[in-house]
């Protein structure tokens, strides 16, 4: 028996934006038969040598194996913004996947990112771009949100053709707004028409 392919979707969430993003990503996989969604997070990094992550976190998604990633059909990358770019415990994760560039496990899978930020012009979209680079070294197919979506030419927070974002305010409490969902929907099924149609 066949397992069912899966898009994972792969992010970083420090306040649970991003992972709401996520949950999201994760419903529009689901609206395509026969592709499934596997959400997975991956641990805070420490300041602190000896400091080391429970192999199951005590909430949320579980931690990303290796082989989650190179088992995966699709694959969709989420971080908050950092300075312009993705947070450093998610690059760290990536970082790691040298095994899997050198196998080219994940040439020819479709991929998409997206991201969260406090404030509006807080450098979303240079964290998608960043967030592309690793992915085409691993010989990924990068997919974004093309403008037949037309939350992207009404949106008032988040949306980029490069990837779904989100704007979560000041003190990150701003919820994900309908069109951001919409358009986080329309990211995941994107991901997984094209996984059916490149299997």
């Amino acid at each position: 028996m066949t397992a069912t392919p899966y898009v994972l979707v792969l992010y970083y969430s420090r306040h649970g934006a991003t992972a709401k993003m996520a949950s999201h990503m994760a419903r529009g996989i689901e609206e395509v038969d026969g592709v499934e969604a596997r959400i997975r997070t991956v641990p805070e990094l420490s300041s602190v040598c000896e400091a080391v992550a429970p192999k199951v976190p005590a909430e949320g998604a579980i931690y990303c194996t290796e082989e989650d990633l190179a088992n995966c059909a699709g694959l969709l990358l989420g971080s908050p913004t950092r300075f312009g770019n993705m947070a450093a415990a998610l690059k760290g994760f990536i970082d790691q996947t040298s095994a899997l560039w050198l196998s080219g496990s994940l040439c020819g899978k479709p991929a998409g990112v997206f991201s969260s930020s406090s404030s509006l012009h807080g450098g979303q979209e240079s964290t998608l771009l960043s967030m592309m680079l690793p992915l085409l070294h691993h010989g990924m197919l990068i997919a974004g949100i093309p403008y037949s979506e037309g939350g992207l030419l009404t949106t008032t927070a988040g949306g980029t053709p490069y990837g779904a974002s989100h704007v979560s305010g000041k003190n990150n409490d701003s919820p994900v707004t309908d069109i951001e969902q919409q358009l986080c929907k329309a990211q995941g099924k994107r991901i997984a028409d094209l996984v059916k149609r490149l299997a």
